[in-house]
């Protein structure tokens, strides 16, 4: 018994009958002549009367008996006389008819190859694979594109049509668009290769000298703006096209002939032309046409190389002149806000016309950097306009605005390349304004710390961050003092003393002043209870740097209430025993320097509206023979009068050349640190290696000088830190 699986497919098999079967000698011939009578009538439209089902079997039948290539022949020779009589009538018709004839007899002709591929169907299956012949539609198209397409009197007046067609329409004429898109296909149909041979290379050859000409043309008569505005429209138009009626395939090439004829051959031209190009584009802020340039100039090779290069060595110069206007340098806030306004300036083009593009805000930043670092008071400058804001600039201010403008900051800050100069002025500038507590916002403060910070690392703001520290321990301290001591200290002048942490703030060491005797001995009283408080600490006056409320009576016992430095305090208070002083007494009795001395008589008494002194004989700066009294005649409509010290906002020359020098000596230990921790994991290496190791380590804060870098080598071989190679005397070793 066989097994219980599927029961096996048998394959059938339709085979000819084994007996011969005799055939009418005539049957072919009577057979072919049905068949070709057939074809003619489906070209004369009279298909309507024709039996398909008859016919197919007729066919069927001469291939089943062998006539397969007496068909086939049959129909080709039948095609190739229909498609020659076609031509006649293509030929004949005139002007604008000739695409319409042409496109008509091409529906007709396909209509006919369809009907006739269904009669033929069982000879295009069997027949024309194993003799190796064409297609009965393939044939169909071939004979149609050599006796119709390549017939030499269509051939040459079809495509001078359809070129001219294509240019009355680039003149402004309305042509028929779907005739043409008819052609068009037609030619594809026929095999890409009659399309592109036949049609699309005369095209963008004519098109090529059309744009050529055109390009010309308008770059002689057009400002930049208006003939960026013409090549866009062009390029839109031929896009436009070649969806409405050209193959698909075709747009990158036309697209390209555009590109190159109006813009690659004119770019240098462009950017460059006078009173319109790229330029005054910048400095009109003119967002559309910088943004159709862009647009357009990125679609051809170095076009946006162009107009970077063009943009960078227009910011390089304007930056350069800007920062080296002596008229800018004289207000270091104007200064840094002609900066920044610049900056937001090119962001926005950047941002609006050139789509936010990296490599454009890349060259945007190597150029500010560039010309921010040939000031070198660049970094002083910022650090004043950081000064201004905080202690008036931002008063109104939201939160926002604060935040916005010190980002701002720190946007210059990252290109400077002495970020530790920086450091140093902002030091100095947040000292005053603590010190004097003219900072307008605390949080404004901590938030511009908090910003360095996260830029440059804890080790550039752990001082700042400890003389914040130090204002709150004063607090604490003094609030202690007055809790414990009121009784002791009576009426007497009251003390605020800020005590400062040695290192933390940028006091230099200055002699101290000859302070009024009814003032020492508050001090003192605080220095007791402070050396009492905290053991093994010194505390050093550093009188150049605070300031006084004094109480004053003048004419007419008009009274006012004088906010003072510490050094004008001491000047003013002699005042009260003696109505007329020389320079010589007040310098002797003070014992203030020389420079402040004379800055501290200046503000009280040359300044209109402030000279609380008069001074003999009367002009704007202070000699030594002068001779200073009591003003009694001193008016003022506010009850307290400040009285600032007349000082420069920026350093002069003698302070510029004193914090350089600072600068200098604070980085040799940093550039030292540096050449250490390299050689520590190197142990061994070239001396130019050492110079590249150490500025790539050392540029977030500085950019240190080679000349520099090697001194330092030198002294760290002094000390026995590093030792040259005995045998090449430009490679250096770690001594452990």
């Amino acid at each position: 018994m066989s097994g219980g699986g599927p029961p096996r497919k048998r394959n059938f098999k339709i085979e000819a009958f084994k007996h011969r079967v005799e055939l009418d000698p005539k049957y072919a011939e009577r057979t072919w002549k049905v068949l070709e009578h057939a074809i003619h009538e489906i070209y004369n439209h009279n298909a309507s009367g024709l039996s398909f089902e008859e016919l197919y079997r007729s066919a069927y039948n001469m291939v089943l008996h062998k006539y397969g290539e007496k068909l086939y022949n049959g129909l080709e020779s039948t095609l190739t006389w229909r498609l020659k009589e076609i031509s006649k009538s293509i030929e004949a018709a005139q002007g604008g008819l000739f695409l319409e004839e042409l496109n008509a007899k091409w529906m007709d002709h396909n209509k006919a190859l369809q009907m006739i591929r269904d009669i033929l169907m069982y000879m295009d299956r069997t027949y024309v694979p194993t003799s190796h012949r064409t297609p009965v539609h393939e044939l169909g198209l071939n004979l149609w594109r050599d006796h119709i397409i390549h017939y030499p009197m269509i051939h040459g007046r079809l495509l001078d049509t359809l070129l001219d067609l294509i240019h009355r329409e680039r003149m402004g004429e309305v042509i028929n668009r779907g005739l043409m898109r008819s052609v068009t296909k037609m030619l594809m149909d026929l095999g890409p290769a009659v399309y592109q041979d036949d049609f699309e290379k005369p095209y963008l050859e004519v098109s090529a000298s059309f744009y050529s000409g055109e390009s010309q043309e308008f770059i002689e008569c057009c400002d930049c703006g208006n003939y960026i505005k013409k090549a866009e429209r062009r390029l839109n138009e031929e896009m436009e096209r070649v969806s409405h009626y050209l193959d698909a395939g075709s747009e990158a090439k036309i697209t390209s002939v555009v590109e190159k004829e109006m813009i690659a051959n004119h770019m240098n031209r462009l950017v460059h032309m006078e009173n319109s190009g790229l330029v005054n584009m910048l400095i009109d802020d003119k967002y559309e046409d910088l943004g159709r340039m862009y647009t357009l100039f990125r679609r051809v090779p170095d076009g946006l190389s162009t107009i970077r290069d063009m943009m960078t060595s227009y910011l390089r110069e304007t930056g350069k002149q800007l920062v080296t206007d002596p008229e800018r340098l004289k207000d270091p806030v104007e200064f840094v806000q002609c900066l920044l306004n610049e900056k937001d300036k090119h962001d926005k083009i950047i941002s609006v016309a050139f789509g936010n593009d990296k490599t454009f805000q890349n060259a945007l930043n190597s150029s500010f950097e560039f010309f921010i670092n040939l000031n070198n008071r660049s970094p002083e400058f910022i650090s004043l306009y950081v000064d201004d804001k905080l202690r008036k600039g931002l008063k109104g201010a939201t939160e926002e605005d604060v935040e916005g403008i010190l980002d701002k900051v720190m946007m210059l800050f990252r290109y400077l390349q002495e970020k530790d100069v920086f450091e140093k002025y902002y030091k100095q500038h947040l000292a005053k304004r603590l010190l004097s507590a003219k900072t307008v916002s605390d949080d404004a403060e901590r938030s511009m710390i908090v910003k360095l910070k996260t830029e440059c690392g804890y080790q550039f703001t752990s001082k700042l961050e400890g003389m914040f520290t130090d204002m709150k321990t004063s607090q604490d301290t003094m609030q202690d003092f007055y809790n414990k001591k009121s009784e002791e200290l009576g009426d007497g002048p009251t003390l605020d003393v800020h005590i400062l942490t040695t290192g933390s703030w940028p006091t230099q060491p200055s002699p101290p002043c000859s302070l009024p005797p009814e003032i020492l001995v508050v001090c003192e009283k605080f220095r007791a209870y402070y050396l009492g408080t905290h053991s093994g600490r010194r505390l050093t006056w550093q009188t150049n740097m605070g300031t006084a409320d004094i109480k004053a009576t003048f004419g007419k016992g008009q009274k006012h209430e004088l906010n003072v430095s510490t050094y004008q305090m001491c000047v003013l208070m002699l005042f009260n025993t003696d109505d007329g002083l020389t320079y010589k007494d007040i310098e002797q009795a003070t014992e203030i320097p020389a420079t402040d001395l004379k800055r501290c008589l200046q503000s009280l008494a040359c300044v209109k509206g402030k000279n609380v002194l008069r001074k003999e004989p009367m002009s704007k700066d202070i000699s030594e023979d002068d001779t200073f009294y009591f003003n009694d005649k001193f008016t003022s409509k506010l009850v307290k009068v400040k009285i600032g010290t007349v000082v420069a906002q920026k350093e002069s020359e003698p302070e510029k050349q004193e914090t350089r020098q600072r600068v200098e000596e604070d980085r040799k230990p940093q550039i030292e640190a540096a050449i250490v921790r390299i050689m520590k994991s190197r142990r061994v290496l070239d001396h130019n290696s050492i110079v590249a190791e150490v500025t790539k380590q050392l540029q977030a804060r500085f950019l240190p000088n080679p000349v520099i870098i090697k001194k330092r080598i030198e002294s760290l071989i002094e000390r026995e830190f590093l030792e040259r190679d005995k045998s090449d005397r430009k490679l250096y070793r770690y001594l452990a």
